[in-house]
């Protein structure tokens, strides 16, 4: 029975393996010194990880590689399949040398072409070889992937730099995006690269030059083997054809090349299940959580704002801080969240916070219980819990309590006897007074109880109904909110940062009321389809969307007193056009 196993296994084996086909061809079998010729490598299947020979052993320079091409084409229903990189050498000196086989990856299995064997010859004079055109020895560019951690945790940063390596002799003169990187699977944050000024460095043991093309943040969203598409670039460079004109000048020549990275495989592990918090919401990183009350003693009917706040650095804009827990009987509105992270190289710093905005319904002293905020330390690889520390809120003032407060001594009512003493000594005679029982005045107080019964059912049902109108209390919150950020920006003309926070709240709260937009719904295609659904003007459309993305753009560039104060302007006719539109 083993043995029968056993030749099952071999013969799927050798049928998988017959299935595979990866070969190397040479353009040329015999080469002259200095000539270039072409090496390709041909897979019939879409491998991974390639992974070419060491050409400077086998005798050969690199001129110019890889270059990738893949080719499916269909004939009677079957599909064939074939995916090459080419690389083109320059042959270095007198022989017979052996190219050495490459290597890929598929399910799980290396794959390795055949050997060439190229015979180099003496060099040929130019002018009897026209076919052969000289070019540079030494001048082979490398696209490269540099990956900062190829092990990381889930949520955990790591960087991805795009760097371009290349001889002194070469000037590079344009590059051009064939196919960018692709981070499926990631958070990615692309950093912004304005610097191209190339740096003396050393690669494969060689002294040359770089220059970084590309930057970016990832953030894996889950675990196991993740990968980076390969970055496929076309450059045009100058290069030198080994010539010397008259003058004793090095003559050059154009030359375009096409260089793709090689892909990279991240394995990415879970987090650990051990000692995992029970509200645990996936934040990373090294972090500092408070709960801090606008004030802390109130009267009744005023409003405060309680904000929560996380701090510091790792995957600030992944993970939701805990909902605030308050006594039953406050009134609540939805929270303003607020982001203030950048995201440099390192990955992301900064702060988020939530801010409500509470209302209290009855007198007395409320002690807010302690909240509690879960994130994975890195550098421990342990889990943290930070907790707040209670807060006591005190309401003055409330249902029951007089604002002028309770009476010192009680009032004592007194009934005094009139009589009217007659002139004969010891005559009375009684005081003329009409009785309260009967009278207008006691039929009035006996049926006012009554009459007060529709009046008070009436308030009842209108606070019940206002009550259960949770989205009404949004709206009016929002709109309140409106005024308030637009006034906050009004007193901020001569501070950009302040005056833009304020108006881009402004205008954020107004599209949350009028539009019921959440905050992470804010995209400006998705505003501009509800307004126009809504039957707002067009021009006011597209003007709004321009003052977003002035907000947004504000934060990075300078801008004047003037540009500031226009933008002010812009935003209050907008706002109340777009509320007469709207309505």
């Amino acid at each position: 029975m083993k043995r029968i196993v056993t030749l099952v296994l071999l013969w799927i084996s050798l049928t998988v393996s017959a299935q595979v086909k990866f070969e190397a061809d040479v353009s040329k079998a015999t080469v002259a010194v200095n000539e270039r010729f072409r090496v390709e490598f041909t897979m019939n299947v879409d491998g991974d990880n390639f992974e070419a020979p060491d050409f400077e052993e086998s005798g050969f320079s690199v001129f110019s590689g890889p270059s990738q091409n893949i080719r499916e084409i269909w004939m009677n229903g079957k599909g064939i399949f074939h995916k090459t990189y080419t690389y083109f050498l320059i042959a270095e000196k007198k022989g017979t040398f052996t190219i050495k086989p490459a290597a890929i990856e598929f399910n799980n299995r290396i794959y390795r072409s055949n050997t060439v064997k190229v015979t180099v010859t003496p060099a040929v004079d130019p002018a009897n070889d026209p076919n052969s055109a000289p070019v540079a020895r030494n001048s082979p560019m490398y696209l490269v992937t540099e990956v900062s951690n190829s092990n990381p945790y889930v949520n955990e940063p790591i960087t991805v730099v795009q760097k371009l390596y290349f001889n002194y002799n070469t000037d590079i003169n344009d590059a051009r995006d064939i196919q960018k990187p692709r981070f499926n699977d990631f958070w990615s944050q692309e950093i912004e690269t304005d610097n191209f000024e190339p740096e003396q460095t050393v690669y494969k043991g060689k002294r040359c030059l770089s220059v970084v093309l590309k930057k970016a943040v990832l953030y894996p969203q889950k675990s196991g083997s993740l990968e980076i598409d390969p970055y496929i670039l076309e450059v045009d460079c100058r290069v030198p054809t080994g010539r010397m004109s008259i003058f004793g000048e090095i003559i050059t020549m154009d030359d375009s090349r096409r260089l793709t990275s090689s892909g990279k495989t991240i394995t990415v592990k879970a987090l650990p299940e051990t000692n995992k918090p029970e509200k645990f919401s996936g934040a990373v990183g090294d972090f500092s959580f408070t709960v801090v009350p606008s004030k802390t003693t109130l009267k009744f009917g005023e409003s405060l704002d309680m904000t929560l706040k996380v701090s510091g650095q790792g995957n600030l804009k992944l993970f939701q801080i805990p909902r605030l827990e308050l006594p039953e009987n406050w009134e609540v509105y939805d929270p303003e969240h607020v982001e203030n992270v950048t995201t440099p190289l390192s990955g992301m710093t900064g702060s988020i916070a939530d801010r409500y905005t509470v209302v209290p319904q009855a007198k007395g002293a409320y002690v807010l219980k302690d909240l509690r905020f879960s994130y994975f330390d890195l550098r421990s690889k342990q889990y943290r819990t930070i907790s707040s520390p209670p807060i006591t809120i005190t309401v003055t003032d409330g249902p029951g309590l007089p604002a002028g407060g309770y009476a010192s001594n009680a009032r004592q009512k007194t009934e005094r006897e009139a009589f009217v003493t007659s002139p004969k000594e010891g005559a009375l005679s009684p005081v003329d007074r009409q009785d309260f029982l009967g009278s207008p005045l006691f039929y009035s107080l006996l049926l006012m109880p009554f009459l007060a019964i529709p009046l008070f059912v009436f308030v009842r049902r209108r606070k019940a109904a206002a009550d259960a109108d949770t989205l009404g209390k949004s709206i009016r919150m929002k709109k309140a909110l409106v005024k308030r950020y637009l006034s906050e920006a009004g007193t901020y003309l001569q501070s950009k940062g302040p005056f833009y926070d304020a108006l881009e709240r402004a205008l954020h709260n107004f599209l949350k009321a009028k539009l019921l937009l959440e905050t992470t719904e804010m995209q400006k295609e998705t505003i501009r389809e509800l307004l126009v659904q809504r039957k707002a003007d067009s021009t006011t459309v597209a003007e709004f969307i321009q003052l977003l993305e002035s907000c947004e753009m504000a934060r990075f560039a300078p801008s004047s007193a003037t540009a500031i104060q226009n933008d002010y302007d812009t935003a209050i006719r907008l706002i109340t056009e777009l509320e007469k539109q709207l309505s």
